[in-house]
């Protein structure tokens, strides 16, 4: 019985880094809980007195079982006979919301290196083992001989991936300002020229190469609308001002975002990167059905 409990103990000691790795490789929450549980199950089997480096061998351990998850959900994708699924596109990932303006601990873990929401979903753009080379090395410093044991390439092939990922990351997904007063700023302002639908102070808002990126409010999240441009970008924001008032500040993924309840119906949440005091990138969640497992109405709501 002790025995036990002190396996457990050394597990639970990696348990919140082991969650943080498994989120930035799936970006999803609920998958994230399974593969650390998987990895919990295959540590209790197996006989580690002689590992010198836990951390780093569980970390081995729940890589290669989100790995074999992300190589799993992309031959579903293949296999998919769903008409309304675009080859290329991707999921939009979990967002990690809170309300107040202080990050509980465990969500301090979750979104350690300012993993925004846009970084997420570039993320989803990424190969598996694109991916993999990239969070392990880039977010958590991982070596690339490591990684290449993974994934059965040279270290050499696997500091490419890495690179190839690092650049459609910082091209696509740039960290937001470090101010969270200015980012706020920047929404605030966005929904005031909403909600009085004046078109030229939301494109005066936006970067000229601002992108939308929506679920468009059907199952699965799949990406069904992506448009890009101030002007195309403030033309949608219009059309939806009469949820402006309803929007309630929110912290998405640590960034400035919102989250919209209308008479007890969630319907969307909205996460904004602010880069030099413009939007650049809003990303948004309105599947309902995936709207109710966020606990949106509340209080707060």
């Amino acid at each position: 019985m002790e025995e036990s409990v002190a396996t457990a103990d050394r597990f639970e000691e990696h348990r919140a880094h082991l969650q943080a790795v498994a989120y930035r490789m799936l970006g999803s929450l609920s998958e994230a809980e399974d593969a650390v549980q998987d990895t919990w199950l295959r540590f209790d089997r197996t006989d580690t007195s002689d590992v010198e480096n836990l951390g780093g061998w569980l970390t081995t351990v729940v890589a290669r079982v989100c790995l074999n998850m992300l190589r799993s959900r992309a031959t579903r994708r293949e296999d998919s006979l769903d008409e309304s699924w675009e080859p290329g596109g991707s999921r939009m990932p979990d967002p990690v919301i809170s309300r107040g303006e202080v990050i509980d601990p465990e969500q301090e873990v979750l979104l350690a290196d300012s993993v925004g929401l846009a970084l997420m979903v570039v993320l989803e753009s990424l190969a598996p083992a694109e991916r993999l080379a990239f969070v392990l090395h880039d977010m958590f410093a991982v070596p690339f001989d490591e990684i290449a044991a993974m994934i059965d390439k040279t270290p050499a092939a696997t500091r490419q991936l890495a690179s190839r990922a690092r650049r459609r990351v910082q091209g696509q997904a740039p960290p937001p300002d470090p101010d969270l007063t200015r980012q706020r700023e920047a929404v605030s302002a966005f929904f005031a020229a909403t909600r009085d639908g004046d078109f030229e102070a939301l494109v005066a808002m936006l970067d000229p190469d601002v992108v939308l990126r929506s679920d468009g409010g059907v199952a699965r999240s799949r990406h069904t609308v992506v448009l890009d441009g101030a002007r195309t970008v403030a033309g949608q924001a219009v059309t939806f001002g009469g949820l402006a008032p309803f929007a309630r500040p929110a912290l998405i993924n640590g960034a400035a975002g919102v989250t919209v309840v209308v008479e007890g119906r969630p319907m969307s949440i909205m996460a904004f990167t602010v880069v030099a005091g413009k939007i650049l990138a809003i990303d948004v969640i309105a599947d309902p059905e995936r709207l109710r497992g966020f606990g949106l109405v509340g209080a707060d709501a």
